[in-house]
């Protein structure tokens, strides 16, 4: 008995100690912890932020010896006249081919030049001064003094672009925008020296420069290098619009056929067509019925002793997630038209059954197949899952220009409406047309 009321008490103050420490300060302790980790949190983000734009913005990943060392790329760029071969690149030849210039580093001297005409913009040399300040959006050159040496591209090379602000071509950065006047195609013929290319391909260079003057601007074929297949069954080019890079935050996959998530294409860029300097892991690309040149090459499984991807893929994707959907501009469309066209949207016109507001793509595996949408499977069956993401919309004005769908084959709005209005056989008239077109430009 004894026993037991001793037990008893030893257990009661025990009790009254502990709750005693409990009692001791309990919310100023969970709250110091909460702070100090809400505080890192928010330290880590404006960090990850801040590495992420600058990878994003200026990491060749070491592709300097591809576009330059391989392809010599920069000898046509600079000139016979700058130690380069040929006629060189200038300015306004550069911009031709939707190259932009980032306004902001081009020192002020330089700025005032070209506003003048003192700065020649037919002069290669010209070129070769922007590349040395960074100004040309994407395109990062490597010097021996004044000689341009070597060049690499930046994720920015195909996913930026300028407002146009200081002159066409030359303006702010807009991050994240589609450059749909980069005619990559045009660019890489410029090469010396085509035969990384053919030999990958196993094809003449005649046929090379075919293949990339088909692309025409705001396109790639980022399939070509896995699967070898440079054209469609109707003979048109099989390269797709670049995409948006903007509003990805919960948006689950990356490109227009699936194929994995924001950091799984990040890495298959950097590796596999910047071909840059890292680690890429990817078994299905060792089907060699399906992806033939990647099985060869083993660009499922390419592995470099100098990784310099692997480590920014997390800032790359922090900073990727971060940059918002743009705003349409005032007056770019009608307002209580749009609204009309909403209320369409989310019911007669079976538009939001997929694309589900405010993501406007569907959360989780947004994946559908070519007669899901009534369009080819072409471009889908180039994928792993042999479908069709369902593209969120949010800044949709932003990547209007050459059109809509993977390979641009709607023209405009109205295209894309008519297709469905009769694929799902909607019965629309041309008033609620003409809203959900408006409602469409408002995103």
């Amino acid at each position: 008995m004894h026993y037991r009321l001793a037990l008893v008490a030893v257990a009661t103050l025990f009790a009254c100690k502990t709750a005693g420490m409990q009692e001791t300060n309990p919310e100023r302790g969970a709250s110091s912890a909460s702070t100090g980790q809400a505080s890192q949190i928010d330290e880590n983000a404006k960090r990850m932020v801040a590495q992420g734009r600058d990878i994003f913005r200026d990491d060749t990943f070491g592709s300097e010896d591809y576009f330059g060392a391989a392809l010599k790329l920069h000898q046509a760029i600079a000139g016979e006249k700058n130690g380069g071969v040929g006629g060189g690149v200038s300015p306004k030849t550069a911009l031709s081919v939707g190259l932009k210039v980032d306004a902001e580093r081009v020192p002020g001297p330089v700025a005032a030049g070209i506003k003048s005409g003192a700065v020649s913009l037919d002069d290669p040399a010209s070129t070769l001064a922007l590349l040395k300040v960074n100004a040309v959006v994407g395109v990062k050159g490597m010097f021996q003094g004044d000689r341009l040496s070597s060049l690499g591209i930046t994720c920015a090379f195909c996913h930026s672009t300028v407002d146009d602000s200081f002159a066409p071509g030359i303006g702010k950065r807009l991050d994240g925008w589609p450059n749909r006047d980069l005619n990559v195609g045009a660019i890489v013929s410029l090469a010396p020296d085509l035969s990384p290319i053919t030999k990958l391909l196993g094809v003449d260079e005649a046929t090379v420069k075919k293949v990339l003057g088909s692309w025409g601007p705001g396109k790639f074929d980022a399939e070509l290098n896995v699967d070898g297949k440079a054209f469609r069954p109707d003979g048109k080019a099989a390269a797709t619009l670049l995409p948006a890079a903007f509003g990805l935050a919960g948006v689950n996959l990356h490109t227009y056929s699936g194929w994995g998530s924001v950091t799984y294409w990040n890495a298959y860029v950097a590796n596999n067509e910047m071909q840059g300097k890292g680690v890429f892991f990817d078994p299905r690309l060792d089907d060699r019925s399906k992806f033939p040149v990647a099985a060869r090459t083993g660009f499922g499984h390419r592995k470099s002793n100098d990784d310099r991807i692997t480590s920014k893929l997390a800032a790359l994707q922090f900073y990727q997630l971060a940059i918002p959907a743009p705003t349409p501009p005032p007056g770019s469309f009608d307002g209580a038209a749009a609204a009309r066209g909403k209320t369409l949207f989310e019911g007669k016109a079976r538009c939001a059954t997929c694309h589900v507001p405010p993501l406007y793509t569907e959360p989780g595996w947004e994946m559908h197949t070519a007669e899901e949408v009534g369009v080819d499977d072409f471009q889908a069956k180039r994928s792993p899952d042999e479908r069709y993401r369902t593209t969120p919309l949010r800044g949709l004005f932003a990547h209007a220009k050459g059109g809509f769908y993977h390979d641009g084959r709607f023209a405009d709005y109205a295209a894309v409406i008519d297709h469905y209005d009769g694929f799902l056989r909607l019965g629309l008239d041309g008033r609620e047309k003409s809203d959900l077109q408006q409602f469409l430009k408002s995103l």
